[in-house]
């Protein structure tokens, strides 16, 4: 069988507080390393929301699994 290919979300069509809490889950998650410093949980939320905004990584949606990830885009 073969897999689903994820769906790309435009970070723009979501409403603030989805952006926000979508984020906020890939941080937890992903318990993002930024290297030798150690950073706050929301400059982390920031950093992402940025690399978003600047399209260094998108939204993509899993009809797999149901669920959302944020990755590098490529």
């Amino acid at each position: 069988m073969m897999a689903e290919i994820p769906v790309e979300i435009d970070w723009s069509a979501l409403s603030n507080d989805a952006l926000r809490g979508l984020v906020e889950a890939f941080v937890n998650r992903e318990g993002t390393d930024y290297g030798a410093v150690e950073r706050s949980f929301e400059e982390k939320v920031e950093e992402v929301l940025r690399q978003l905004r600047r399209g260094e990584a998108k939204i993509v949606f899993d009809l797999e699994s149901n669920s959302p990830n944020i990755v590098p885009r490529s």
